[in-house]
């Protein structure tokens, strides 16, 4: 089972590193892929060395899985490479998403939906796997009509430049400015570019995708902001269902649910936060209460880290499905 993680060095690729270790995923030989700065230099896993390769020497070596989070363009010009030897590849970057050819999966909603024939598999946007993790069980029982997200969401998902800008600020040092203007102390709604309908790519991300995966049915608007926090990402959500629902069936319905946990106790102050969430896999829940201006409405609270759920162990869990049921 050779597996190679494209993108090895960044910040999901160390955590997609973690992940296979922690679920025992079956390796047998890594395969670390970087740019050239880095060939040559070794990573360990699992208690042995591999060195970092480039990117047409894993192709050459024809791994039965290849996890990618090395940016859209590296996926669009190297995905099929891998695919044309007969890797399957599992692709954490926007570029195969809305490709009506390729399957956007979280496994414990869609993963059954995977066949042999699928080489590149698209992992969801961070900010809607958190989200449709949450919505799934509900909408199998109430149908969704209609959601409005607001997302409160780490530096992490810009990567480790934006890290580096915000502990600077702190420090009062001179920063590189990923951002446009400061984030420490600081609020931006501005994740990924503005398009011309006025919202970020990010935002439509989130209405986009929760279509492909959920429903295409559901209507969704969304405001993305960036906040100084780096253990997850934070979602305030409006859900309106096709019919009425019950308080405490909705907390057992997420309690029963696969990859939640429901924190909700908010009289002993037990609510989901990102400083919970960091180096979890699960999506937390929590503030579950009705919308008292409109029927059939209910709000939600959603955390989970976003280099995990969001990325790195989403990727891991879909190639553990593959493996589990013969795919690969």
């Amino acid at each position: 089972m050779r597996i190679a993680v494209v993108g090895a060095t960044g910040m999901v690729g160390q955590i997609m590193l973690q992940v296979l270790r922690e679920e025992n995923f079956p390796v047998t030989e890594l395969i670390p892929v970087a740019s050239e700065k880095s060939v040559g230099k070794k990573v360990i896993f699992a208690g042995k060395e591999y060195p970092i390769v480039d990117i047409q020497t894993a192709v050459d070596m024809k791994p039965a899985v290849a996890l990618f989070s090395a940016g859209g363009e590296t996926s669009l010009e190297w995905a099929p490479k891998f695919a044309a030897v007969g890797t399957t590849v599992i692709d954490n970057s926007s570029a195969w998403r809305m490709d009506e050819t390729k399957k956007l999966i979280v496994p414990e909603i869609n993963g059954n939906s995977l066949t042999k024939e699928d080489k590149i598999i698209a992992n969801p946007n961070c900010s809607t796997v958190q989200l449709v993790m949450a919505l799934a069980p509900l909408h199998r029982v109430y149908k969704v009509k209609r959601v409005i997200v607001s997302t409160y969401q780490s530096i992490t998902g810009t990567g480790v430049k934006a890290v580096e800008q915000m502990e600077s600020e702190r420090k009062g040092e001179s920063a590189n400015m990923v951002y446009p203007y400061p984030i420490d102390k600081n609020c931006l709604p501005h994740c990924d570019t503005f398009l011309d309908n006025g919202y970020t790519k990010e935002e439509m991300k989130l209405t986009n995708e929760t279509k492909k995966i959920l429903d295409p049915a559901i209507n969704l608007t969304a405001t993305a902001v960036r906040v100084p926090v780096v253990g997850g990402h934070s979602e305030s959500v409006n859900i309106e269902f096709n019919r009425d629902f019950d308080l405490g069936d909705v907390r057992t319905i997420l309690h029963k649910a696969a990859g939640i946990v429901v924190k909700d106790s908010p009289i002993t102050n037990i609510y989901p936060m990102p400083r919970y969430a960091e180096g979890k896999n699960d999506v937390f829940v929590g503030r579950i209460r009705r919308d008292e201006s409109q029927a059939n409405t209910l709000n939600m609270w959603i955390v989970a880290d976003n280099l995990r759920k969001g990325a790195a162990t989403n990727a891991v869990q879909i190639a553990k499905l593959l493996v589990k049921n013969g795919l690969v």
